[in-house]
């Protein structure tokens, strides 16, 4: 049987710092859609009620138009939206992946891919979700976050000396891709670490560094997928080894026994059911050369170019990229 040709608003860019990665994303998410025969019509809600007039200029490098986040209103309320039967999100980071978008779709009354407003909002919130996380049985880097104004670095490092070793990690509390990451290996490092991930957020994450090993398990319809491992070329899987060719090695299946390949299942949906998200997602891990594992992060719009790391496990299952992007789709007009 022939599956229904639909009507899909696709996301792509966005105001996050995150924009050229979804760019990327949604130009697979576009071929896909259009390889199956759908309608697709690309909205760029960073640019609001003016759009490109081709679907190359969506996916060019420099943008044609000023970008504000302040524009999403405008977007979602173009024609285009009133015909379709569903919203496909191609975003990543703030304003798409964080559950403020999914409010606006949500007052609109639109189908969308991907978890609820909750969902994205707590996933987002990295020290929010690792209470969640560790309150429901899933390992998690000790650390804690720390609101800009709230105390002085002189108490940031007592903390970090009372109850830590280094080396440390230090992040923006909401954002991805390793933007405004460091590693600090001893207390000279974190004021310069702390200026920077400020530049990104308005709340940091100090938490433990785990040695070992990178792992991620892609979650479709409420299964995990086969685990894969990442084998960066730089100590952390970082901007560079994600989005550079050939800087990263991606061994699926994972080169981990049984056990540990059950347990980071397990472990990553427990964490996917705990926050309450939907549809398809990817959960980070590191694992400690004991095989402790440690959830890192849990990404509800992972990317999706052809190469990226849930389409890559999709396939070791025999889901080929254009009937992982169909499922997607599927499972939004089930909501």
């Amino acid at each position: 049987m022939r599956k229904k040709i639909l009507n899909i608003v696709l996301l792509a860019g966005g105001a996050s710092v995150e924009r050229p990665v979804s760019k990327m994303s949604s130009k697979g998410i576009y071929e896909a859609l259009i390889s199956l025969g759908h309608n697709v019509t690309v909205v760029d809600p960073g640019y609001g009620k003016i759009q490109p007039d081709s679907t190359e200029d969506f996916f060019g490098e420099n943008d044609l138009f000023r970008i504000s986040q302040a524009h999403y209103i405008d977007a979602v309320s173009l024609p285009a939206f009133a015909n379709a039967d569903t919203v496909f999100i191609g975003l990543h980071g703030k304003w798409g992946e964080d559950g403020t978008l999914q409010s606006l779709l949500e007052l609109k009354g639109y189908n969308y891919t991907g978890s609820g407003v909750l969902a994205s909002s707590l996933s987002m919130d990295k020290g929010m979700a690792k209470v969640i996380f560790k309150d429901n049985g899933v390992s998690v880097p000790d650390g804690f976050v720390v609101q800009r104004g709230s105390y002085g670095l002189d108490s940031v490092k007592q903390k970090v000396n009372s109850s830590f070793s280094y080396p440390l990690v230090v992040k923006p509390n909401d954002q991805g891709s390793t933007f405004g990451l460091s590693v600090c290996k001893d207390e000279t490092t974190i004021k310069q670490a702390m200026e920077l991930a400020f530049s990104y957020s308005d709340k940091v994450l100090v938490e433990q560094f785990i040695p070992g090993r990178e792992l991620t398990v892609g979650i479709l319809e409420n299964r995990a997928l086969t685990p894969l491992e990442i084998v960066p070329k730089h100590e952390l899987y970082d901007y560079e080894c994600k989005y550079t060719k050939g800087m990263s090695e991606y061994l699926v299946p994972a080169p981990v026994s049984k056990d540990v390949s059950d347990l980071l299942k397990e472990q990553a949906l427990l964490a996917y059911f705990a926050t309450g998200c939907k549809g398809y997602a990817r959960v980070d891990f590191r694992l400690a050369p004991d095989n402790k594992t440690y959830c890192m992060e849990l990404n509800t719009l992972p990317g999706m170019t052809p190469t990226s790391l849930l389409p890559k496990m999709a396939k070791a299952e025999g889901i080929s990229f254009d009937e992982l992007v169909q499922k997607i789709t599927d499972i939004s007009l089930t909501k």
